[in-house]
């Protein structure tokens, strides 16, 4: 598998997809901030678990956005070019979203 530097790659986003994901991560921090403040003013310990559980269902949920947008973009694109190399990098995203 070859290991290539993500940071040598660009994805275009229209500035539509760019909102929606900045919304998304706006969110999160939203959350994030949230529970700082719950734990700052020594909020039950069920409270905060059920915040950060809502937190890790708002990443999952940008992160599948974010796959769907990859397969249909990039992957899609490699793949119209012959290019399977693509396939190794889709491999370790799944390692690394099936990661316990």
């Amino acid at each position: 598998m070859k290991d290539e530097n993500c940071c040598n790659k660009k994805t275009h986003r229209t500035d539509e997809e760019k909102k929606i994901i900045n919304n998304r991560i706006s969110r999160i921090e939203g959350q994030l901030k949230g529970i700082k403040r719950m734990v700052a003013e020594d909020t039950y310990c069920k409270d905060i678990l059920v915040q950060l559980s809502a937190i890790e269902n708002s990443i999952k949920s940008l992160s599948n956005h974010m796959l769907e947008k990859h397969l249909y973009s990039c992957v899609a694109k490699e793949l119209e070019h012959g290019s399977t190399d693509i396939i190794d990098e889709l491999i370790g995203l799944f390692k690394k979203f099936n990661k316990a």
